[in-house]
């Protein structure tokens, strides 16, 4: 049996030194330990690199240019009740905007406009998506309002549909809201 993950090759290798561990033990037996340990440790090391080898191929790196155009990642956030819901699955990007400079690995700096001068204008790698500049698909940003931390507040636009469940002692109202995103 030859153990593939580098959990099994671990487990492994602890059995190996409990089943040795009270004997009195010689040269021989010594040098046998040795040799299977840096075996297991070969397997293990093998194993790691097989496995960095499909992370390094899945994975891709995001890198810009200085003067490209990157639409800006922000959050809808609807004001329900009392808190804050944030409808996470629903991706909104908001620009173009123009990098500047890139700063440190992970980091660019964007030309961001003055309606947006609350925002800090560094933002993470993930936080940008690689556009086309191309005049015809600018957004207009006249009634899109950024907080802080990256969210725009979604406002409901109407009712589309109104249904009541019945418990046994309760009449719970359910409403299904179309919500109007920012243009």
């Amino acid at each position: 049996m030859i153990p593939s993950n580098a959990n099994q090759l671990r487990d492994l290798l602890r059995a190996y030194v409990l089943e040795h561990e009270g004997a009195v033990l010689g040269p021989e037996i010594v040098q046998q330990s040795v040799e299977k340990i840096k075996m297991i440790q070969e397997k293990m090391k093998a194993s790691h690199n097989i496995k960095k080898s499909y992370h390094d191929n899945l994975t891709k790196i995001l890198e810009f240019q200085k003067d490209n155009h990157v639409l800006l990642r922000v959050t809808l956030v609807t004001d329900v009740g009392r808190a804050l819901k944030s409808k996470k699955l629903t991706s909104c990007f908001i620009g173009p905007y123009q990098i500047l400079k890139r700063v440190g690995e992970v980091a660019y700096k964007v030309a961001l406009l003055l309606s947006l001068s609350n925002l800090h204008y560094v933002f993470h790698v993930s936080q940008l998506q690689k556009c086309v500049a191309n005049l015809s698909h600018v957004i207009q940003m006249n009634d899109v309002q950024v907080i802080d931390n990256l969210t725009v507040e979604a406002s409901p636009l109407q009712i589309d549909d109104r249904e009541v469940k019945h418990s046994r002692e309760k009449e719970i109202v359910l409403v299904k809201v179309v919500w109007r995103r920012p243009a």
